[in-house]
């Protein structure tokens, strides 16, 4: 694969300021970040196997309860189909309403389009960026879990991951060499902020509250940010809380999703459910271990639960 230029050379949006990789992967990429996930770095994650131990990284599909963002709950029937056999299915059931991943026709930068500068809207006819291509693609490689919310805690700093806390480049930097871990491309970058783990602790009252006023810590969503995970070449990003970027967000610093999505085309999941493997990689002494999901291959959709386990 050739090289990438450093993000400060990459062209800019006409008009708006903003960085963009359109041209990195090829002028038709239908695959982003997705890209750099090559056999041999497949290969290269798979080598990290030493117990075989499988963690899943998924909430279970019915949380967070109440779904947020204007979601609604799904329905789920079980049914006989005869006498001796047992079927059932899901109504008005939300592929992003839990654990998910972000398809790159998830968001728009504007009247500029989504990735590749595509304007077809989706909601009209396919656009091509449909969850499908990464589901028949495939997500695995090496997997790297940096635990933002250990870090900030033995630095004196907690992280309340209930507040809107914005999570820098140069702490995300500054994380990574506590856990003497350096980023390879393509590697899938896993974010612990505890928020999730939070969540699960909450009664009834904290859920309906969180549900009705979204909020948590997350990722500062300036260009440092973007700089950062370009030049990192990861091949995608999985977080915790409910938008990988702090919520509610600053209209000053902008959307890290329009930056990530459309622009540069970077994978990214959310909702994940990192807290046993922050306690197994913690008791193990290390941080990196292969990581397999298998999205949903929904065709034309806008996003897929995330099905994702890290093997140790």
């Amino acid at each position: 694969m050739k090289p990438f230029r450093p993000f400060d050379e990459l062209p800019l949006v006409p008009g708006l300021g903003m960085r963009h990789a359109w041209q990195e992967f090829g002028p038709d990429d239908t695959l982003g970040s997705i890209n750099l996930l090559t056999p041999e770095r497949v290969t290269a994650g798979a080598a990290l196997v030493r117990t075989g131990e499988m963690i899943s990284l998924d909430l279970p599909l019915n949380l967070p309860d109440p779904p947020m963002f204007g979601r609604k709950r799904y329905r789920h029937e079980i049914f006989a189909l005869s006498r001796n056999e047992m079927d059932d299915r899901l109504d008005g059931f939300h592929p992003q309403a839990s654990t998910q991943w972000d398809a790159l026709s998830h968001v728009r930068c504007r009247e500029h389009g989504f990735w590749g500068g595509r304007t077809q809207d989706p909601t009209d006819a396919p656009n091509g960026l449909g969850i499908d291509r990464w589901a028949e693609h495939g997500i695995a490689g090496r997997g790297v879990l940096l635990d933002i919310s250990g870090w900030m805690r033995t630095a004196g700093r907690p992280l309340d991951p209930f507040e809107p806390v914005m999570i820098t480049a140069d702490e995300l930097s500054s994380a990574l060499r506590a856990q003497n871990e350096t980023l390879h491309p393509g590697d899938i970058l896993c974010i612990h902020t505890g928020w999730v783990d939070a969540y699960k602790a909450l009664g009834e009252d904290g859920r309906d509250r969180i549900a009705k006023t979204p909020s948590s810590a997350g990722l500062r969503a300036d260009e440092a940010m973007a700089r950062f995970l370009w030049d990192a070449h990861i091949g995608a990003l999985c977080c915790d809380n409910p938008a990988v970027e702090a919520t509610p967000g600053d209209p000053g610093i902008g959307s890290l999703h329009r930056r990530l999505l459309p622009l540069l085309g970077l994978a990214l999941g959310e909702f994940f459910d990192f807290e046993r493997l922050t306690e197994r990689c913690r008791a193990l002494g290390r941080w990196s271990f292969f990581f397999v999901a298998a999205p949903l291959r929904l065709p034309n959709g806008i996003g897929s639960p995330g099905n994702a386990l890290a093997i140790l």
